[in-house]
C-alpha cells in the first residue's frame, strides 16, 4: 500500500472510530520495533490498531505473524515508555473505499 493510499485508508479509519464512541489519542506512532497506525481509547480499554485497506484481496491477510510479533513489541514499549497500566487490545481496522469492518483482539 503506498503511504498515500494508507494515510487515506488511516484518516477514514480514525474518522470511523470517532463514530464508533472512540477518543483518538495517537497515529501513526513509531518505535524501534515497529509503528501503531493508530491509538484510540473507549471504555477504559486502550485500542491498538493496525489499519489495511485494499479492494482486490483480504487485507487482514498482510499481518502476518511476524507482523503481529512487531505489533506486540511495540505496545509493550508503548506502554513501559508512559508507564500506562491500562487493559488493552490490538485490534485491525479493514477499510474498502468508504467502509470500515473492525476486528476486535486479533491476536486471540
Amino acid at each position: 500500500m503506498s503511504r498515500e493510499v494508507g494515510n487515506r485508508a488511516e484518516e477514514i479509519a480514525s474518522e470511523w472510530l470517532k463514530e464508533q464512541g472512540c477518543h483518538i489519542l495517537e497515529r501513526n506512532v513509531y518505535s524501534r520495533f515497529g509503528e501503531i497506525d493508530i491509538i484510540a481509547e473507549r471504555e477504559g480499554v486502550l485500542h491498538f490498531i493496525e489499519v489495511k485497506s485494499g479492494t482486490t484481496f483480504e487485507p487482514i491477510y498482510n499481518i502476518t505473524p511476524a507482523k503481529l510479533a512487531k505489533l506486540l513489541r511495540t505496545i509493550e514499549h508503548y506502554l513501559q515508555k508512559r508507564r500506562w497500566d491500562f487493559p488493552y487490545q490490538l485490534d485491525a481496522l479493514i477499510v474498502r473505499g468508504q467502509e470500515c469492518e473492525w476486528i476486535e483482539n486479533i491476536t486471540i
